[in-house]
């Protein structure tokens, strides 16, 4: 497993990267100071993991380098990290693909459980989030209509699976899992994956793997 974390701060980097040495003894810890550096190791390192962000970096703030990541890298998980519990950037940073949100203030194992969850493909949301109500679940009226295959593919993105491994637990092609994903961010009026998970969480899409 392969991390990046992305702090002006080293003795934060550090820090950090004790805590997610609890996660699996082979885990590889990557740092980055700003985020023209840390663009510069994931498109280095393409099998990257996950990226821990802080929000407030010398060169762009998290909200800018999100829409970059998102952009180069659709399918990289992002968690945000602020020394603010600021609820507007909670809820702004989610709705702009961010796969979670922690304090730095929190403890480890809250660290640890966030990142375990969205490497398990879920969305991590703050306590502070929820607490304020901050993401409603709409009437079920106001569900985006899709298919049955389509929702079938957005389960599987819930679970965190790539196209391939859609394609053959569908039993379809490659190919027409990214017509269906292409689908579901034209439904979601998303511009990548996580988006479109995120999208989907909030209004009570579960994973393949809840059922």
């Amino acid at each position: 497993m392969k991390i990046l974390v992305v702090d002006d701060h080293a003795l934060v980097r550090e820090g950090l990267r004790q805590v997610l040495k609890g996660l699996e003894e082979n885990l590889e810890v990557l740092q980055a100071g700003n985020c023209e550096q840390a663009f510069s190791v994931a498109q280095t390192h393409g099998d990257l993991d996950l990226v821990l962000l802080d929000y407030h970096l010398p060169d762009m703030n998290g909200l800018e380098a999100l829409g970059i990541f998102g952009a180069r890298h659709p399918e990289l998980p992002i968690v945000l990290l602020s020394g603010s519990a600021n609820v507007h950037i909670m809820r702004q940073v989610l709705q702009a693909g961010a796969a979670g949100f922690v304090t730095k203030s929190c403890v480890s194992d809250e660290l640890l459980r966030a990142v375990r969850s969205v490497l398990s493909g879920d969305i991590y949301l703050p306590q502070e989030l929820s607490a304020a109500n901050a993401f409603q679940q709409p009437p079920p009226g106001n569900r985006p209509v899709l298919t049955q295959r389509q929702e079938l593919v957005l389960r599987c993105l819930l679970d965190g699976l790539a196209n391939r491994e859609i394609a053959d637990q569908l039993h379809v092609s490659e190919e027409t899992v990214k017509t269906h994903v292409a689908a579901i961010l034209r439904h979601f009026d998303v511009q990548n994956r996580t988006q479109a998970v995120v999208a989907a969480a909030r209004i009570g899409y579960r994973p393949m793997s809840a059922n």
